[in-house]
């Protein structure tokens, strides 16, 4: 049985992940004794990792669980960061360069953006979402392939803005110096918060509870690392009626 966990693009939040997986392996093991004792890296497509039959246990974003996966995976449970929002969710930071320092989104349209996915929940449905609420939708986009290219895109003076999930822009503003060119021009409305999966022949609860004791485990600092403080349950329901926007353009 296969696992993975996304990580920032850095060792020391891949070395906590592993911790993590280390403790949830020795509780899932016992269960399920064909458990793989590392995670899986490198993936080449994700979407037929996360539909694999053996898969255990890996989190996900919430557009593609609402738009591609709902139907073939067991939602395990919803990862509580620490962020200033309630349990269970998440949001994204408007970003630009500090030039624009003080900038109204809403005079923002036909900006160029970035975008790491087009199927990103935080960095491309969550900023669509917020502009199209003010009258005003995003112009030409750029993939980029990860939310700290996005904002290195934006830094370096190639787009106007991009949306930035909130966890990963505190680990931005902790170790690229470029982030000192970046603001913060508003955030995005809070949705559910990156969700753990598993394939349907799994039982989520004890993978649920398995996690929830490896979080209780880590260090201090492999919780400050990653920012996780816990998971709940957040209904299916509330991931399926976030709206799905149209493919950037």
């Amino acid at each position: 049985m296969i696992a993975s966990l996304p990580m920032y693009d850095r060792p020391e939040t891949a070395s906590a992940n592993d911790r993590l997986w280390t403790v949830m392996h020795a509780d899932l093991a016992e269960r399920w004794p064909d458990t793989s004792e590392t995670l899986t890296r490198d993936i080449e497509d994700l979407l037929e990792h996360w539909r694999s039959n053996d898969l255990i246990f890996s989190q996900t974003c919430g557009f593609p669980y609402r738009a591609m996966l709902a139907g073939d995976v067991n939602l395990v449970g919803t990862p509580v960061y620490d962020l200033p929002c309630a349990e269970g969710q998440y949001y994204s930071v408007i970003i630009a360069h500090r030039d624009r320092r003080g900038t109204d989104v809403a005079t923002l349209a036909d900006a160029l953006v970035a975008y790491n996915d087009p199927i990103s929940q935080s960095g491309w449905a969550a900023l669509y979402r917020h502009m199209d609420d003010l009258g005003v939708v995003p112009g030409a986009a750029i993939e980029t392939g990860s939310h700290r290219a996005s904002a290195q895109a934006v830094a370096d003076g190639r787009v106007d803005i991009a949306a930035i999930d909130a966890l990963t822009w505190k680990m931005i503003g902790r170790w690229d110096g470029f982030a000192k060119d970046l603001v913060v021009l508003d955030q995005t409305e809070p949705t559910p918060a990156l969700p753990f999966i598993c394939a349907r022949g799994f039982d989520p609860a004890p993978i649920r509870a398995a996690l929830s004791a490896a979080i209780d485990e880590l260090s201090d600092d492999d919780r400050a690392l990653l920012g996780l403080k816990g998971v709940v349950t957040v209904p299916r329901e509330r991931y399926l009626s976030v709206p799905t926007p149209p493919a950037p353009r």
